[in-house]
C-alpha cells in the first residue's frame, strides 16, 4: 500500500504541471523578410517552465511570462538560411521533469512576389457562407459548441451553409465573371446565438466545423486559384467574440479594454463609433478613448492592441493565413475602430512581407476626406500601409441621385459630383465601390425594387476606375422590402444552395423572367469587364448631365467604352455633338446589353428608361 501511496503522489507533483494546451501560431515558415517569430505557448503553469531548443539557425531570443501563470511568451530568432524541419522545444520545469513540443517550420509554396492581391482588374463576390449553399450536410450541427440547432425560419440562426457549398459552385462564380471571393469569416464563432455571421471569432487559428475544415479551406483557394480566382479572407484585429478561449483566462490585465471592469461584472462602456476622431484636431481624448476602447457591443470584446505581444499575435495570425491559403488580399472589419498605430504597423507588416499584396478597410464613412485618410501615399500625416478603402460615400449617391427626380443638383447630378470628388483620393481605382453588401439593405430594395435603376446602378460601378464587389443574390434581384435594413433577412438564403430549394439560381431553374434576365445582363457586364482594357486601365471622361441623360466613358487605344444613363420615360433623341471629344464620330459601336449595333453619328435614340452600354471591341 505504501509503493502505492507513493506512487499516486509521484504521479500527482507530475501532473502538477499539465501538458502543452496550445502553441501559436501551431507552426511558421522560412524565409521571411522578419526573422523575429513570438510563440505564445499556453499550458498550466507553463510560466515556471525554461524552454530551450537546438536546431541550427534557430535561436531563443527572450522569454516572457504574462499576468496569467498560464501563458509564456517566447521570442525566437530564424536566421535567413535556416533548413525547413521539425525542432524540438523543451519546457524543463520546476520539479525537474521535461515537456517537449514539436515545432514545424515550413518552406513556403511560392515566393514572395507571386502573391499578387486583388486590384481594380478584379471583380469581387461577396458571400456570406452560412447562407450561401449546404454542400455538406454532415456538419450542420456540432454537439461540442454552444449553438446546436440549424433553423432555416429563424434569420438569426444558422441556416446550413458551408465551405463545400462555396466549393461545389466554384463553376457559377467564375461563369458570372468574378475574379475574387470574399467570403465573410469561416473562422469558429462559437457563441450561444446568432454565431452564424462570423464576426465573433473564438479562436483564431480554427476553422468553424460548421463550415468545414482547414483542409477544406485550402481545398477551396486551391480550386479556386485554378480558375484564376483569389480568395479574400475577411479579418477582425477590433474585438472577439465573448466565448473566446482567452476569456476564461486573459493572459495580462490589459488584453482586453475595458478588462477591469469586465472581471469586476461591471456596466460595459461601448464605442462612441465617432470615427472622425481619429482625424479631428480638435477631438478630445475622453472621445478618442471612447472611440477605439470602448467595446462594439456586449459580447464583442475590444482588444487592446497597444499590447505589444497583442498586437504581435495580430500581425503573425494575418500572415500564417496569407501563407496557408495563398490568400490574394485581406478584407479588414471595423478598420477604424482599433488603435490607429497598430492598424499602421499591422498593414506595414504584411506589405513587407508581400509588396503586392492588397488589403481592404472597412471605414463606413459618407465623407471622402475620411475615406482618403486611411489609404496609403495620402500626405496627410498617416501611413496607413493600405492602398484600399470602402466607397460608401459614392455608393451613398448612386442611390440618392437614382430616386430622385431630375433637377439641380439633383438626381444624376449626385452621382456626377460624387464621381469627382476623386480628385482626393491618392489612387481611386484601388478604392472598392458596391451596390450593396452584408450590412447594408440590398440594392434593389434601396432602389425601390425598381429595376432600370438597379441595372443602371451596376452598369454605372462596373465602368468606374475602381475594384468593383457585388453581393451573392445581387443579379438575381434578392430583397429585404419586408424589413429593410434586417440583417438576417439581408442575408437570406441563395436560391439554390439547399437540396430542397424549389427556386435554383445556379441554373437558372424557377427564376422569374425578371430574375433571369438581371443575371444575363450581370453575366454578360462582368464578363466584358474581365477583358477589357478600357475599363481595367483607360482614361475616364464623363459629361455632366443634361434632360435626364449622364454619359460615362472608358478609352484605351481603340477600345472605347461608352454608358449612358437615362432616366427618361419616353422616347429621348440624345444629341452627341456635346460629345465631340470622344472622337468617335462614325464609330461602329456594339450595345453590350442588347447585342445591336449602332453607328455613332449625329444622334442616339434611347426608346426607355436605363441604361445603355455601347463599346467599340466587336468581340
Amino acid at each position: 500500500m505504501k509503493k502505492i501511496f507513493f506512487l499516486l503522489i509521484f504521479l500527482l507533483g507530475l501532473n502538477a504541471f499539465s501538458q502543452i494546451e496550445r502553441v501559436e501560431p501551431p507552426n511558421w515558415w522560412v524565409g521571411f523578410e522578419e526573422p523575429g517569430l513570438q510563440l505564445m505557448v499556453y499550458g498550466k503553469d507553463i510560466s515556471k517552465a525554461v524552454p530551450a531548443l537546438d536546431y541550427e539557425g534557430v535561436s531563443i531570443v527572450k522569454t516572457h511570462k504574462a499576468d496569467s501563470p498560464n501563458y509564456l511568451f517566447i521570442n525566437l530568432h530564424i536566421s535567413a538560411n535556416v533548413k525547413p524541419g521539425t525542432f524540438k522545444l523543451n519546457f524543463e520545469m520546476p520539479d525537474g521533469s521535461t515537456e517537449t513540443y514539436d515545432y514545424e517550420l515550413k518552406k513556403r509554396s511560392k515566393p514572395a512576389e507571386e502573391y499578387v492581391g486583388f486590384d481594380n482588374t478584379d471583380a469581387i463576390y461577396l458571400i456570406t457562407p452560412d447562407r450561401f449553399a449546404n454542400g455538406d450536410t454532415s456538419n450542420d450541427i456540432d454537439e461540442s459548441l454552444n449553438e446546436k440547432t440549424i433553423n432555416r425560419e429563424d434569420h438569426y440562426a444558422r441556416h446550413g451553409g458551408d465551405i463545400k457549398g462555396i466549393i461545389d459552385h466554384l463553376d457559377y462564380i467564375d461563369e458570372m465573371g468574378f475574379t475574387a471571393i470574399w467570403s465573410s469569416p469561416l473562422l469558429i464563432n462559437d457563441m450561444k446565438n446568432q454565431s452564424y455571421h462570423g464576426y465573433a471569432m473564438t479562436d483564431f487559428y480554427r476553422v468553424d466545423p460548421r463550415f468545414g475544415t482547414l483542409e477544406e479551406y485550402k481545398e477551396l483557394a486551391d480550386k479556386a486559384g485554378e480558375r484564376n480566382i483569389k480568395i479574400i479572407m475577411d479579418q477582425v484585429a477590433n474585438h472577439i467574440g465573448l466565448e473566446h478561449w482567452w476569456m476564461e483566462d486573459l493572459p495580462f490585465s490589459d488584453w482586453i479594454n475595458y478588462q477591469q471592469r469586465y472581471e469586476n461584472g461591471e456596466k460595459m462602456i461601448f464605442s462612441n463609433h465617432k470615427r472622425t476622431t481619429n482625424q479631428d484636431l480638435y477631438a478630445s481624448e475622453y472621445d478618442k478613448k471612447r472611440m477605439s476602447d470602448g467595446w462594439f457591443v456586449d459580447t464583442m470584446p475590444d482588444l487592446n492592441q497597444r499590447n505589444p505581444f497583442m498586437a504581435r499575435y495580430l500581425i503573425q495570425n494575418s500572415i500564417w493565413w496569407i501563407e496557408t491559403l495563398g490568400l490574394g488580399g485581406i478584407r479588414q472589419d471595423t478598420y477604424p475602430y482599433p488603435n490607429k498605430t497598430f492598424m499602421s504597423d499591422w498593414a506595414g507588416a504584411i506589405m513587407k512581407e508581400y509588396p503586392k499584396f492588397n488589403i481592404v478597410g472597412e471605414e463606413w464613412s459618407y465623407n471622402p476626406l475620411l475615406i482618403r485618410y486611411w489609404q496609403d501615399g495620402v500626405e496627410n500625416g498617416y501611413d496607413s500601409n493600405q492602398k484600399s478603402t470602402m466607397d460608401f460615400a459614392l455608393q451613398a449617391k448612386i442611390v440618392e441621385g437614382l430616386n430622385e427626380d431630375e433637377g439641380w443638383e439633383k438626381g444624376l447630378h449626385k452621382l456626377y459630383e460624387g464621381l469627382s470628388n476623386d480628385f482626393s483620393y491618392e489612387s481611386p481605382e484601388n478604392i472598392l465601390i458596391f451596390p450593396d453588401n452584408h450590412d447594408m439593405s440590398r440594392i434593389y430594395t434601396q432602389l425601390k425594387e425598381d429595376i432600370p435603376n438597379t441595372k443602371m446602378a451596376i452598369s454605372y460601378i462596373s465602368v468606374l476606375p475602381r475594384i468593383l464587389q457585388i453581393y451573392y443574390g445581387t443579379a438575381i434581384l434578392m430583397d429585404d422590402s419586408e424589413k429593410p435594413g434586417d440583417h438576417g433577412l439581408i442575408r437570406t438564403d441563395f436560391p439554390g444552395g439547399w437540396k430542397d430549394s424549389k427556386v435554383n439560381a445556379f441554373t437558372g431553374e424557377g427564376l422569374s423572367v425578371e430574375q433571369k434576365d438581371m443575371q444575363k445582363f450581370m453575366k454578360n457586364i462582368l464578363n466584358y469587364r474581365k477583358n477589357s482594357e478600357a475599363i481595367k486601365r483607360g482614361k475616364t471622361i464623363h459629361f455632366a448631365p443634361e434632360d435626364g441623360v449622364y454619359l460615362t466613358s472608358r478609352i484605351s487605344g481603340d477600345e472605347k467604352v461608352v454608358l449612358i444613363l437615362n432616366k427618361n420615360e419616353k422616347l429621348f433623341d440624345l444629341h452627341l455633338k456635346r460629345f465631340e471629344e470622344l472622337d468617335l464620330k462614325g464609330t461602329t459601336m456594339k450595345n453590350l446589353i442588347s447585342g445591336e449595333k449602332i453607328e455613332w453619328k449625329d444622334k442616339i435614340r434611347l426608346p426607355e428608361r436605363g441604361p445603355y452600354f455601347f463599346t467599340t471591341k466587336m468581340n
